[in-house]
């Protein structure tokens, strides 16, 4: 079984992406037939709203409060273009905006004045030494390359104004570590002016250690807001971070963010975001909550990146939502290509809280999670039952070549159940060339591998292979119930010698429809399984099931449909 350690080269995440893949994949034609049924979808029309009940007093003075808030913090979500990805010289996937970041690189080259090494201001790499003065001085007001050499240096946090290269030798070569004294709540490194913004801001080859071991046993490792993580861009436009280690950081490894985070209601988003960074060839590991996260930005490209092994400390024991990757609330235009994940809560989470706007119009481009509780959760807490008001926000994902193998159980989130894939309160959700292999030793406690729930509407699962989940109770469930979801396909779907049920229908669900299913198996029990019948059923193999089609309590015949 594959195993990604916190030394895991991402540079490698695309290979073996190929290696694990069910059949190779040619991400060009891919990424064709993601965006041809997405604009299906958008052109299909809207599925009527689950009944949103109406709020009760405690909840209208909550909003009043939200309302104050909003003026001075807040502003109104609005539909952006869902955004177009593009195959480069080198045919690699990337936003079609990338462009425009690669001009803004040049503009920042050309705006440098002067290169220094921080050493010919005092600085000194011996791990004792502290160097934050060293480091103000080497990078004045900016127009600058600052240059770190190897060695370990010592900080109380550094501040870096717009126009500014940060470079250094390499991970583990030049290793920025935060100073025992340094507060709980300390970035160690971020941009200067969090309220004005900046620009035109790079951070290269290098690691940085949050030093969590100077907070002893204290169980909670961060502060509030976008505090206590090694890299925070709050307000930044035009950012870089590329070959950068995060060790053991309070928060998050990477935050890229707004001024502050805003919990205004669904429908609203922070003023003061950042817009137009990449993150590439990261990794990250001992995060307090997320390895990379999001918040109310635009525009983000996260590429070639690792993230593995949080701690989970910035939440109580137990119940740590510690994800790999995270595009959280109020962000919109992320593109995630080619990053892994290991051992965390979430590999890659798309999720709003209750009272924020969800993560949307995000892409997906190959991605590897190996032993993540949940290895792709999309959701937007406070909008999934029937008794809660719809989301606003949560729409527009596609995700095109993933791999998901042996989901576990995990100590951040005790009982939480391991799944390959959950999909709650989202619309316009497409998944293709999806591929889920499972640990056939591994005990599921009957818990299905795919979950589509909780209000979920225009989904669509294509090119989906599945097996060796022995031990789960479904391969992939569609769930019933007052808050059932709307609008599902499932298509060209291959299951092989996995859960005793290959595909479960429940009751209630609305507009199902299943294409092109080959499953089989050696002790299987319900080919599918469905309480109502499907909008459509068409060519269905099935094969080593007790009973291959089951509607209702009746057996169905597969060669009469």
């Amino acid at each position: 079984m594959l195993y990604l350690d916190q030394r895991h080269d991402p540079g490698r995440n695309a290979q073996l992406i190929e290696k694990y893949s069910y059949e190779k994949v040619n991400i060009d034609e891919a990424l064709m037939e993601t965006d041809r049924i997405f604009m299906e979808m958008l052109n299909k029309p809207a599925p009527l709203p689950i009944h949103t009940p109406s709020p009760s007093l405690t909840d209208m003075i909550k909003k009043t409060g939200a309302r104050v808030a909003s003026v001075l913090l807040s502003r109104a979500s609005y539909k952006v273009p869902h955004g177009k990805t593009v195959i480069n010289h080198a045919g690699k996937a990337c936003p079609d905006w990338k462009s425009r970041l690669d001009d803004e690189y040049r503009n920042l080259e050309q705006e440098i004045e002067r290169e220094v090494n921080v050493a010919d201001f005092g600085a000194v790499g011996d791990g004792l030494t502290d160097n934050t003065e060293a480091f103000k001085k080497a990078i004045g007001k900016g127009r600058v390359k600052v240059y770190v050499p190897e060695g370990h240096y010592v900080t109380k946090g550094i501040r870096l104004p717009s126009w500014t290269i940060f470079s250094g030798s390499g991970k583990g070569k030049t290793v920025i570590k935060l100073s025992d004294k340094a507060a709980k709540g300390m970035r160690l490194v971020t941009n200067s002016h969090h309220w004005r913004g900046n620009h035109h801001i790079a951070v290269r080859e290098m690691s940085l250690d949050w030093n969590v071991e100077r907070l002893g046993k204290t169980r909670k490792t961060s502060a509030w807001g976008n505090h206590s993580s090694c890299l925070a861009y709050a307000n930044v436009t035009y950012g870089w971070i590329t070959n950068v280690e995060g060790i053991n950081p309070g928060l998050h490894c990477f935050d890229i963010t707004s001024t502050f985070y805003d919990y205004s209601g669904d429908g609203n988003r922070a003023r003061r975001g950042s817009e137009y960074v990449w993150i590439d060839q990261c990794t990250g590991f001992g995060f307090g909550d997320d390895g990379i996260t999001t918040h109310h930005s635009d525009n983000i490209f996260i590429s070639n990146c690792h993230m593995c092994d949080p701690s989970g400390r910035a939440h109580q024991k137990g119940f740590s939502n510690s994800n790999g990757i995270e595009v959280d609330d109020g962000s919109r235009n992320v593109w995630l290509v080619n990053n892994s994940t290991s051992r965390c809560f979430g590999g890659v989470e798309i999720k709003a809280h209750h009272n924020s706007s969800a993560g949307n119009n995000v892409q997906i481009i190959g991605h590897l999670s190996v032993h993540d509780n949940r290895s792709y959760n999309f959701r937007h807490i406070g909008h999934h039952k029937n008794t809660e008001p719809d989301s606003k926000t949560a729409y527009n994902i596609r995700a095109t070549n993933l791999v998901s193998i042996a989901p576990r159980y995990t100590d951040l989130y005790e009982g939480s159940t391991p799944r390959g894939m959950v999909v709650s309160a989202y619309r316009n959700v497409v998944v293709n060339q999806f591929t889920l292999i499972g640990d056939p030793y591994y005990d599921y406690k009957g818990q299905p591998v795919i979950a589509i729930q909780y209000k979920a509407r225009n989904v669509c699962m294509n090119q989906v292979a599945i097996r060796d989940f022995h031990q789960a109770g479904t391969d992939i469930k569609i769930y019933g119930g007052k808050q059932h979801p709307d609008y599902v396909q499932l298509s060209n779907i291959t299951i092989e010698d996995s859960a005793p049920k290959a595909i479960d229908i429940g009751k209630g669900a609305k507009h199902v429809s299943l294409l092109n299913l080959k499953a089989c198996s050696r002790k299987g029990k319900h080919g599918v399984k469905a309480a109502d019948p499907p909008e459509r059923l068409e060519s269905l193999t099935i094969n080593g099931y007790e009973t291959p089609l089951i509607i209702g309590s009746r057996p169905k015949k597969i060669n009469k449909l």
